[in-house]
């Protein structure tokens, strides 16, 4: 191993492996798993939440915390799938298919330690390729100029189209809705206010914690409200949590390839861990000998899509730490969270705030570990929480979210913005319409806007610079490569299909 590689992570386990930041970690799982268990929060609307929270801590801390969310939410998601057939994150909605099988037939306990083992491997194996893979891909980053850039947050839109279930019409108008949002404020180079309405509390622009806090946190709970759902446990306490032999056989190969196709798909732009468990499935149900139990109880439907959620999860911190690029919209908020912390995102990051890149993936370690050792002793707890009436925890959601959304500005305006987005996350939910595109949209808008202008600044006028340069023309091709197939007419109805089939 590079002696390089190995003073980084030496210098990462000493900022990451502090006792105030392994509390960090452990509040950030904890709550993470939590709200993986709970239907209708998410980490989105939590992130969004604790964000104003965060401005006190030391940016490491706030990081490590936050990451801790994300990852520890994709692990309580299959709790509530398994148990009670009702996944609290969208990443774990193929892992109630055989899971919650598995419960019905008295092996909850296997189930739930296999999707625990599965997620610790598989989120091992993703720290370490973070730790191999960012290096190179930000001294490749720090070649890039005002085109590149430009060409890449391309990249980055059209990759967000592409994967994005349902129709394309849908995605291409969430993203133009994110760009024009991204506009309202004062122009960053002239000055001047643009779409403001002549409203003074405009002239900053729409605060992305609003419009997260508003698509994710108040469009979940009108979702929700919708739904009046009882939720019946199989069991009141779990039992059995160790696997047999024949067990860990059978889950050595789907994590491995679960394991590997997650770390791919986390890195691209708007995949991350949903679009990793749903095609880690449709893989293993291809490929597996035990292809005919799939749907009934197989234990390598749990470990394939567990494994791949987790390394997607962890693995879409790549681009984001790199290049500044969001590949989801947990990655937007932790972007929103390096500014609110005053760090620039970007390749800088490594060579400026190396305490802070290293503590974070030194972090994932010791937050996958706690995940193991605390969570299954505590599946009691969480199989209570399940039970508690949704009538009365979106109260206390909405209660948080307006107090989050307040503190950002200390706007009533803000409170209200939130409620309107709200509304139309849940009306876009309703037209079948993802709010994921719209995010990625409305975060990458204003960097899209600034880096095309320097660009033709620098190239007077010129748009041939982004064809002149190769990295700029490789990303543009990339992307229009990626647009062509996704436009088939085959590739277009299967699309449709599985959005309507979708469990």
């Amino acid at each position: 191993m590079d002696s390089g590689l190995l003073s980084n992570l030496a210098l990462g386990i000493s900022t990451a492996w502090t006792f105030s930041n392994l509390m960090y970690c452990l509040a950030g799982v904890i709550l993470g798993t939590l709200v993986g268990v709970l239907p209708g929060l998410g980490p989105v609307a939590t992130i969004a939440m604790l964000l104003p929270m965060t401005f006190n801590l030391p940016p490491e801390s706030a990081l490590i915390m936050l990451a801790g969310i994300y990852y520890g939410a994709q692990y309580g998601g299959s709790t509530t799938a398994i148990l009670v057939n009702l996944p609290g994150e969208t990443s774990s909605v193929v892992t109630a298919l055989d899971g919650h099988q598995m419960a019905r037939q008295g092996k909850a306990g296997k189930a739930l330690a296999t999707a625990a083992l599965a997620s610790f491997f598989a989120g091992t194996v993703a720290t370490f390729l973070i730790a191999l893979a960012a290096p190179p891909l930000a001294d490749l980053a720090l070649k890039f100029g005002a085109p590149e850039y430009f060409s890449l947050m391309v990249l980055g839109l059209v990759a967000s189209i592409v994967l994005a279930s349902g129709s394309l019409l849908h995605a291409f108008g969430m993203i133009l809705i994110g760009l024009l949002l991204s506009q309202v404020g004062t122009d960053v180079i002239s000055g001047t206010p643009r779409y403001t309405f002549d409203e003074p509390w405009l002239a900053d622009g729409i605060h992305f914690v609003v419009l997260a806090m508003g698509m994710y946190g108040v469009g979940e709970i009108i979702r929700n409200l919708e739904h009046d759902e009882k939720r019946e446990l199989m069991m009141k306490s779990v039992s059995g949590l160790l696997p047999d032999k024949e067990d860990l056989k059978r889950i050595i190969a789907p994590t491995l390839r679960g394991t590997a196709l997650g770390s791919a798909l986390g890195i691209l732009p708007g995949g991350g861990a949903m679009l990793a468990s749903f095609a880690s499935y449709s893989i293993e149900k291809k490929v597996s000998p035990n292809r005919a139990q799939f749907g009934k109880g197989a234990i390598e439907g749990v470990a394939a899509p567990e494994s791949a959620n987790n390394a997607g999860a962890q693995t879409s911190f790549i681009p984001m730490l790199t290049l500044g690029i969001p590949s989801n919209p947990v990655m937007a908020l932790m972007i929103g969270a390096l500014i609110i912390q005053g760090i620039q995102p970007g390749p800088t990051v490594m060579t400026e705030q190396p305490a802070l890149f290293w503590g974070i993936i030194a972090s994932m370690w010791a937050g996958n570990l706690f995940l193991v050792v605390l969570n299954l002793p505590m599946i009691g707890v969480w199989v209570r929480l399940i039970t508690v009436p949704y009538h009365l925890l979106f109260p206390v959601i909405l209660v948080f979210c307006a107090i989050g959304v307040m503190s950002v500005n200390n706007s009533e305006y803000d409170v209200w913005l939130m409620a309107l987005f709200g509304v139309l996350g849940y009306v876009f939910s309703k037209l079948g319409s993802e709010p994921a595109p719209l995010l990625l949209a409305f975060v990458l808008g204003e960097l899209m806007e600034e880096n095309l202008r320097r660009a033709m600044i620098i190239s007077r006028g010129d748009p041939m610079v982004f064809l002149e340069r190769p990295i700029s023309l490789t990303l543009l091709v990339t992307a229009a490569l990626a647009l062509a197939v996704v436009l088939s007419p085959a590739l277009r109805k299967k699309r449709e299909e599985a959005f309507q089939e979708e469990p």
